[in-house]
C-alpha cells in the first residue's frame, strides 16, 4: 500500500493516477500503517517563500519506503492557476517516481485526458505536426511513438468527420445484455442466454417501447440519424428470428435514409450461426465484429469463453461467405498467463484471417470483472499488458495495411496503456470515434445503455443511464422513458 499525505487535494486525482500508473494494483490510503512506500505532497503560499520566489508558491513532493529511500522534489509554480501549473506539477512527478522505479511509461506523465484530444485541438489551431510532437514528448513526456500515433489518429478523425454536422446528427446505441457466458475481465451488463431464454421476448417488448418513444421525441424529428450500434452483452446471441425481429422493428422505427453506418457486435463465435448472418446481411448491417480476444484454446478456456479457436475461424469463414465485407475481430493484450509469445501467436493466426479492422484492448480490470473480484486467485497469472504487444499489434495491423484510427485509455489498465483500432481504408466504425470524441448525442436503449447529450456551446455533457438490470429495466420502461423525457425538455 502506499500513504499518500497531501495539505491540499487540488490536483488529488492527477496524483492517484500518476501513482497507480508506476505501482500496479496498489492501493492508496491515506493512514501510514502497513504501507511500504510513503508520498507527501505539501503546497506552500507565496507568502511563505523567501523573497526571490515570485511566481506565487511552490510545491514539494517527498517520497520515502520502508527501505530508508528518501527523496524530494521541489516545484516553483503558482498552484492554483491550474492551467499553467498542472503540467510542471506531473511532469516533476513523474520524475521522481520514474527515478525510484527504474520505469519510463510511454505515455509519461499524461492522465485525466484522452491522448488523441490534444494533438486535434492543435491540428484545428493551425500548429503543425513538429509542433505537436514536441508538445507530447518534452511537455508530457511521452515517448515519440505515442506521439506520432495520436497525430495520425486526429488526422485520420479530420478526414472522416470532414463533412458531419454535429448540431443537427445524432447516433443510437441499441444494448443486447444476453451473453453465452460471462467472461472473467467483462463488467459490462451481461446475462447468460441459456438462463434468461424466457425473459428475452419481454426485454425486446420493452426495448421496442423505448425505441418508439425515442423516435417520436419532437427534438429530434429535426436530426439526421448518422450511425446505429447494436452492442452488449453479444447481440447475436439472440435467436435469428429476434435478431430479425429486432433490426426490422429499428427499420420501422426511425427514418434511416441518412445512416451512414449500422454495426452489429457478434463478438462471440459460439454464438454465430449462418441463419443469423443472413438475416443481418438482408436487412442492411454493414459492419459486424468477430472477436476471439486471444487464439490460445488454454486462455479460452481460463477466461470463460465456451468457444475454441476453430470456432472463431469457422464463424470468419461463414460471415465471410454470407457477405461481410467489413469485418472486425477484437483482441485483448494482457490476458491471465498470456505474455508477448502469445500475443504473437494471436496476431499469426489473425494475419492469415485478414480482417478489414483489428481492434486491441489493454487488459483493464475492472471493479465488476469476477477477474477483479477473484484476484487472490489469479494474480500470479496477470503479468498485464505491455508496450512491446501493442506494438507487435501495430506492426501486424500495417502489414495488412490496416491503420489507426481511433485510441483511448480507461481506467484500471496497469501502466495506463491504450485501446486502439486499427481499420482499412473507408472501413472505419465512425461510431466508435463519436463515442469517445463526444461531438454529438448519442441516445442509449437498453438495459445497462446510457445516452450522452452533447451541450456544444456550453461545453458540457450530460448523461442519462438506464437500469443495468434486466428485470428491472423489463418492470421499470416507464421510468426510463421519464428520465430521457426530462433531458429532452431541456433540449
Amino acid at each position: 500500500m502506499i500513504y499518500l499525505q497531501q495539505n491540499v487535494e487540488i490536483y488529488n486525482n492527477d496524483i492517484r493516477a500518476m501513482l497507480q500508473a508506476f505501482f500496479d494494483n496498489e492501493k492508496v490510503v491515506l493512514t501510514k500503517e502497513d504501507t511500504r512506500i510513503s508520498l507527501v505532497v505539501e503546497y506552500t503560499s507565496d507568502s511563505d517563500v523567501e523573497t526571490q520566489v515570485t511566481s506565487g508558491g511552490y510545491v514539494t513532493y517527498t517520497l520515502e519506503d520502508e527501505d530508508g529511500y528518501h527523496a524530494s522534489k521541489t516545484v516553483v509554480v503558482d498552484y492554483m492557476n491550474k492551467k499553467l501549473a498542472r503540467n510542471p506539477l506531473k511532469a516533476a512527478l513523474y520524475g521522481l517516481l520514474s527515478n525510484y522505479t527504474g520505469k519510463n511509461l510511454p505515455w509519461g506523465s499524461m492522465t485525466g485526458v484522452r491522448p488523441t484530444k490534444v494533438a486535434t485541438e492543435w491540428l484545428e489551431n493551425g500548429k503543425s505536426e513538429e509542433e505537436i510532437r514536441n508538445l507530447y514528448t518534452n511537455t508530457y513526456l511521452t515517448i515519440p511513438q505515442k506521439a506520432d500515433i495520436c497525430i495520425e489518429v486526429a488526422k485520420k478523425e479530420q478526414e472522416l468527420f470532414e463533412d458531419f454536422n454535429y448540431d443537427e446528427e445524432y447516433c443510437i446505441y441499441i444494448g443486447i445484455p444476453f451473453c453465452p457466458s460471462r467472461c472473467l475481465y467483462c463488467s459490462f451488463t451481461s446475462y447468460p442466454i441459456a438462463q434468461y431464454a424466457n425473459k428475452v421476448e419481454d426485454y425486446l417488448q420493452a426495448l421496442y417501447k423505448e425505441m418508439e418513444f425515442v423516435a417520436r421525441a419532437d427534438v429530434y424529428q429535426d436530426k439526421r440519424l448518422v450511425a446505429i450500434y447494436i452492442g452488449g452483452g453479444t447481440p447475436s446471441a439472440l435467436s435469428a428470428d429476434q435478431l430479425e425481429a429486432l433490426v426490422t422493428k429499428l427499420k420501422n422505427t426511425f427514418d434511416m435514409q441518412y445512416v451512414r453506418e449500422f454495426c452489429v457486435e457478434c463478438g462471440r463465435p459460439d454464438s454465430i450461426t449462418m441463419d443469423k448472418l443472413r438475416v443481418l446481411k438482408e436487412l442492411g448491417v454493414e459492419r459486424i465484429s468477430i472477436n476471439p480476444q486471444t487464439m490460445s484454446d488454454e486462455t479460452l478456456h481460463l477466461i470463460g469463453r465456451a468457444h475454441s479457436v476453430e470456432q472463431t475461424k469457422e464463424a470468419y469463414a461463414m460471415a465471410r461467405e454470407a457477405g461481410f465485407d467489413n469485418i472486425n475481430m477484437d483482441m485483448i493484450v494482457g490476458l491471465p498467463g498470456e505474455d508477448i509469445k502469445d500475443v504473437r501467436h494471436t496476431l499469426s493466426e489473425i494475419r492469415e484471417m485478414k480482417p478489414d479492422s483489428i481492434t486491441v484492448h489493454s487488459l483493464a480490470i475492472k471493479r465488476a470483472a469476477s477477474l477483479n473480484i477473484e484476484m487472490e486467485r489469479y494474480h500470479n497469472l496477470i503479468k498485464g499488458s505491455t508496450n512491446e504487444m501493442l506494438l507487435a499489434v501495430d506492426e501486424c495491423a500495417r502489414e495488412l495495411e490496416l491503420y489507426p484510427y481511433y485510441l483511448y485509455r480507461q481506467k484500471n489498465i496497469p501502466g495506463k496503456l491504450e485501446n486502439i483500432g486499427y481499420a482499412a481504408e473507408g472501413k472505419e466504425c465512425v461510431y466508435n470515434i463519436l463515442i469517445m470524441e463526444e461531438k454529438l448525442d448519442i441516445l442509449g436503449m437498453g438495459a445497462g445503455s446510457s445516452s450522452k447529450f452533447v451541450f456544444r456551446k456550453e461545453n458540457r455533457i450530460e448523461r442519462v443511464e438506464n437500469v443495468k438490470n434486466v428485470d428491472e429495466y423489463i418492470n421499470r420502461i416507464d421510468e426510463m422513458i421519464e428520465r430521457k423525457q426530462r433531458m429532452f425538455s431541456t433540449l
